[in-house]
């Protein structure tokens, strides 16, 4: 026969098996009715139907639920799929949650990959959960910009700013907050929101008005205390943020640039204010747990994070800069406040609070804000 009939031998456990089969009706080739083939072929199929198939592989995510789940299923987690064949299932849940249960399963993680915020990345990698980073094995990481570089055991993914974000409709006319110190103004008494969760980003605000930095942070306390007249409300998620802004109940907020572009994008009239001092820098970032026993599947999944194609449409969907150099992002994406393409606008409109002092501070600075200005 030639090479377009000729079958590949099956495995030995099936070769004693069809054997036998064969052998009921005592057949040799001039004997076999074609009734015993087809009963002989028939029972064949049935028994090698039974046997073991091996399963897909698969690589475990933990990440935050919701849009953030979506984003990663429609961009990165297909990009991976259709190049390895790997399924992705994902664990989902809060920045802090997802920190806790993964201190709990310490050497036998869940999770092959995790997504976090810089700050809390290192609060796993302190704690020996991550991974040290081989470089090698992530060639796209050679674009990233010297800002997503955050330790050697995380990197960033993506990029946003927490600003000010504010409805021009419902503001006294000429505030366009071209600084941070504008948010003090006594004509927005009973205006602001913030985040009762995080306040670094008002505590070292604060602090730099005030002539000092996130490591002196304690320089700003009056000024922040003197803002209290001014909030009128503190969200604890995305969604609290959103409605504060959409209903106008507090039409100026300290908020994550993501989210004033996804209100935008529903009619909302909302502006994104880029101050002069600069908006305060957030990445999250990727990392492989150590302990997976997925390491090649992990590191390609983290370079294919880092693929320019993948960081574009990322960019697009969520509004937010892309953390490699070697992207180009559509005209209006490219030119929102907060969203960074140029390394001037790195340097220069990124205000960094240090990843690794912010972990440290982040609890302190909660407790400080919630009992001399929440309270």
């Amino acid at each position: 026969m030639g090479k377009g009939w000729r079958k590949a031998a099956l495995p030995d456990l099936r070769l004693p098996m069809a054997r036998n089969l064969l052998a009921l009706g005592s057949i040799n080739r001039g004997s076999l009715s074609m009734k015993r083939i087809f009963l002989a072929s028939a029972a064949i199929a049935v028994a090698l139907s039974t046997l073991p198939v091996h399963a897909a592989e698969k690589l475990v995510v933990s990440t935050w639920g919701g849009s953030w789940k979506d984003l990663l299923e429609k961009t990165v987690a297909k990009k991976f799929k259709e190049q390895t064949g790997a399924d992705v299932e994902f664990i989902t849940g809060g920045t802090i949650d997802r920190l806790n249960k993964a201190k709990l399963a310490k050497g036998n993680p869940e999770s092959d990959i995790t997504f976090t915020t810089s700050h809390v990345g290192w609060l796993y990698a302190n704690d020996g959960l991550y991974e040290q980073l081989d470089m090698s094995k992530i060639p796209n990481a050679k674009s990233l910009v010297e800002q997503a570089k955050i330790s050697p055991y995380h990197i960033g993914s993506w990029a946003y700013v927490y600003s000010i974000g504010y409805r021009p409709d419902m503001v006294p006319a000429g505030i366009t907050f071209e600084s941070w110190n504008d948010l003090w103004n006594p004509a927005l008494k009973g205006k602001i929101s913030a985040p009762d969760f995080d306040a670094s980003h008002l505590v070292v605000v604060s602090a730099m008005l005030s002539g000092g930095d996130a490591a002196s942070w304690e320089k700003g306390n009056n000024k922040l205390k003197a803002l209290k007249p001014n909030f009128k409300a503190y969200y604890a998620n995305d969604a609290a943020s959103q409605q504060l802004l959409q209903n106008g109940e507090a039409p100026v907020q300290v908020m994550l640039s993501m989210n004033a572009y996804h209100i935008a994008s529903q009619g909302v009239p909302v502006k994104v204010a880029m101050p002069k001092e600069g908006a305060v820098l957030g990445i999250d970032t990727v990392a492989i747990m150590k302990g997976t026993k997925n390491a090649d599947l992990a590191y390609k999944f983290v370079n294919l994070m880092l693929d320019p194609a993948v960081q574009t449409e990322v960019a697009t969907i969520k509004k937010g800069s892309p953390v490699v150099t070697n992207t180009k992002l559509p005209d209006d994406v490219a030119k929102l406040p907060g969203v960074f393409t140029t390394p001037d606008q790195w340097n220069k409109e990124a205000l960094i609070i240090d990843h690794k002092l912010r972990a440290e501070k982040t609890g302190e600075w909660r407790k400080w804000f919630t009992e001399n200005v929440i309270n």
